[in-house]
């Protein structure tokens, strides 16, 4: 897969990237930990520029996690678990894995859009059950926007810093957004906390 994605980049330049990372949106097997590093170390040859991958990044993102809200908004739960026990095999998605984005959307509202992009297995669902509920889709576009562009940054500086040794992004990934989510979740867990104090009051 890796000798793909690179031809792909390094034929199609930028728009190839956009291809690639909203084809990862919808198809999660493709990883956008080995896409955009490894983006990131070919702008270091020169022939691409290390904003045009973030910025390249961010749209194919953008683009196919939108793709995925009106899924959502159009077909519904219920028929998209459906679907995925019957077929969702095919392109590695589950019913258990729409329940565990319904679950992080319903727990923390809107601002999972934004979280939620930095977790693998959550990032690219996550725009399903926004569509669901019907998330007004400027609000949609805005969380998406700015969770990807964070994504895509991180991700491109990473492949950029660590060179040929780019596929080791992919290994730490996992931890690194763990991490992320945690202090996020604390942090928003002490706003309310803070404002439940204030209500008191």
């Amino acid at each position: 897969m890796t000798d793909w994605i690179k031809a792909i980049i390094e034929q199609f330049s930028y728009a190839g990237i956009v291809f690639l990372m909203c084809l990862e949106n919808v198809f999660p097997p493709i990883p956008s930990e080995l896409i955009i590093p490894l983006a990131g170390f070919v702008s270091t040859q020169g022939a691409i520029s290390l904003g045009g991958v973030i910025v390249a990044g961010t749209a194919g993102s953008v683009i196919g996690a939108v793709v995925l809200y009106y899924v959502g908004h159009r077909i519904g739960a219920q028929r998209l678990r459906r679907w995925c026990d019957a077929h969702g095999r095919w392109i590695g998605l589950s019913a258990a894995d729409l329940d565990k984005s319904d679950e992080w959307f319903e727990r923390h509202g809107p601002k999972v859009v934004l979280f939620g992009r930095l977790v693998p297995g959550v990032r690219s669902l996550i725009s399903i059950p926004a569509g669901v509920a019907g998330l007004n889709l400027g609000v949609f576009l805005f969380y998406t926007t700015v969770g990807a562009a964070m994504w895509t940054t991180a991700l491109a500086l990473a492949g950029r810093a660590l060179g040929r040794n780019y596929v080791q992004v992919e290994q730490v990934i996992g931890p690194v957004s763990t991490a992320v989510v945690v202090g996020i979740i604390l942090m928003l867990a002490l706003g309310g906390f803070r404002a439940r104090r204030r209500a008191s009051r």
